[in-house]
């Protein structure tokens, strides 16, 4: 029978201690509700009265079937536990299961907190049996746990053993630094249960500073620990934390894990991984990482002509795990590098048969090494590629045209009497038969610019008749700026991400000369890409 492993995860607290990361009290619900679809065991809400947003959540804790965590610290020197008002606050979030963190290098005892060692061998023992007492499941964080065994394995196994000994049902070794590396965690974990300590009771948290949090993870697993610690992303201070969208599906999908372990994840669940993973980032306003195992947007493109070519055979030959299990897609970017192969597998995945040897398949390869050798990318830029194949082959729709547009900025004073720069566009577009003039302004609710390609996507979609309404929904989510050209003659590419209500994302190209002409050609594309598919979809009419 295969061992249960339990998935912990601290996204709402550890994630959260990420440069720049702030979550709000709503946020940390839909990320709990994310958590709680994929099947995770244990979802740490954060530190109860250590700020107001994370103290909010507890008092609005959402239903999940994963058993929320309050997080928090042993209690002071010098008092006891019942007296200890910051072990009072985290259990007043009235969670079945607390986390408490506590030293187990003896340095940090004596120069942190400038206690004895003893002392702090009472306050973990103490903090830990008043837990138990209330009928809370505790956790002990043995912090710095690889580092202290390292100097003094005495009296790291003595810090968990005083927890353990008091009730913990987890023991989890923290390697808080992130500076051990995976034979370093095997050895060690091994030894710790070679002690005494039962693997069923232990628990593994680690931290990426060396690029090895995974691994490390892996490692204590396979040592004996039956918990593994970890954040969506992998979030977290300085490097992150173990990247539990890297970890599910590693141990769901790979051998030995998938034989000898199971999770609280469903195989169904997993399908979803991609989807949490893209609503985390969109949350934190970020742009997803492309070359992220499993869920990121490159993690199953085949660009060499050679690979794709055996992708069309059996996909197999180039993907380790089929990308729809995880929520994810198979991209074959289009490039100068590209073959026929390449192509007609990106052009059937658009819609597009093309027989093999058909003419078109060499005009459009031309087309596209013709136009990156002008600076155009369409390695990336998916949705151009699309249109610009469909244009050659003659089965482009023709929406709406643009006859002029132009941009001004200015300099003006807000409401506020600041200066600002006002970017005001002016499109002219020809839709059934018709012209029509739209003019935008880019500001913000303070009266503050947000720049000339905002406007004109503004001015583009305020009246495009019949298609304005089909592109409500769309949004850019992420703009990109580079010069491929340098001195006098410098050419400008502009890539434009995009993404509607259906969780459609999709990229662009523009090359120009001048930026705001390159940034109008992407996004034209942008939008002709999302009239096409909403097309298709029934959802408008084509001219």
């Amino acid at each position: 029978m295969p061992e249960r492993l339990y998935l912990y995860d601290t996204t709402l607290r550890d994630g959260q201690q990420t440069q720049g990361v702030q979550f709000s009290t709503s946020e940390k619900k839909k990320i709990a509700q994310a958590l709680d679809d994929l099947g995770v065991d244990y979802i740490e809400g954060g530190w109860p009265g250590a700020n107001p947003t994370d103290s909010a959540f507890f008092d609005e804790a959402p239903e999940t079937r994963a058993r929320l965590t309050a997080f928090g610290m042993t209690k002071r020197a010098g008092r006891s536990a019942e007296n200890d008002e910051v072990l009072a606050a985290v259990m007043n979030a009235s969670t079945k299961s607390v986390c408490l963190v506590g030293k187990s290098h003896d340095y940090h005892v004596t120069a942190a907190l400038g206690i004895t060692l003893e002392e702090n061998l009472v306050n973990i023992a103490q903090s830990v049996a008043h837990l138990v007492a209330q009928g809370r499941e505790a956790l002990f964080d043995a912090e710095h746990f690889f580092d202290g065994y390292k100097a003094n394995p005495d009296y790291a196994l003595a810090a968990c053993r005083a927890a353990l000994d008091a009730g913990a049902r987890w023991i989890v070794l923290c390697d808080t630094n992130g500076g051990s590396l995976p034979r370093e965690i095997h050895r060690i974990v091994t030894e710790v249960i070679a002690a005494g300590f039962p693997g069923s009771k232990l628990g593994i948290h680690t931290h990426n500073d060396t690029e090895n949090a995974v691994a490390c993870s892996l490692a204590a697993v396979d040592a004996g620990v039956r918990q593994i610690q970890g954040t969506l992303n992998g979030l977290g201070e300085r490097c992150g934390n173990a990247n539990l969208t890297t970890l599910i599906p590693t141990l769901l999908l790979k051998e030995p894990y998938k034989s000898a372990y199971e999770t609280g994840v469903p195989q169904a669940a997993l399908s979803r991984l991609t989807n949490a993973s893209r609503m985390l980032d969109e949350i934190l306003n970020r742009v997803p990482q492309k070359q992220a195992p499993y869920v990121g947007a490159s993690a199953f493109a085949h660009k060499a002509g050679l690979h794709a070519s055996a992708i069309l055979k059996d996909p197999s030959t180039y993907e380790h795990v089929d990308p729809s299990v995880v929520g994810n897609s198979r991209i074959i970017p289009m490039s100068n590098q590209a073959g026929q192969s390449n192509l007609r597998k990106r052009l059937a995945e658009a819609g597009l048969a093309v027989e093999k040897g058909d003419p078109a398949l060499a005009r459009i390869l031309d087309r596209v090494k013709d136009r990156e050798a002008e600076g155009y990318s369409y390695d990336t830029a998916q949705a151009s590629f699309e249109l610009l194949a469909r244009d050659e082959l003659g089965q482009l729709p023709s929406y709406f045209e643009v006859k002029r547009y132009k941009v001004t900025v200015e300099r003006r004073k807000n409401k506020y009497n600041k200066m600002v720069s006002l970017s005001e566009a002016v499109v002219v577009v020809k839709v059934d038969g018709e012209k029509l003039l739209s003019v935008s302004e880019s500001m913000d609710e303070t009266g503050s610019d947000r720049g000339p390609v905002n406007a004109l996507a503004k001015a583009l979609r305020k009246d495009l008749g019949r298609y304005s309404q089909v592109l409500d929904d769309m949004r850019l989510v992420d703009f990109k700026v580079r010069i491929t050209q340098g001195g006098i003659e410098a050419v400008t590419r502009v890539i434009i991400d995009s993404e509607d209500s259906r969780g459609r994302r999709w990229s662009t190209v523009g090359v120009s000369a001048n930026i705001i002409d390159a940034s109008f050609e992407a996004l034209l594309d942008a939008m002709n890409w999302k009239l096409l598919r909403d097309d298709r979809a029934g959802a408008v009419d084509a001219v």
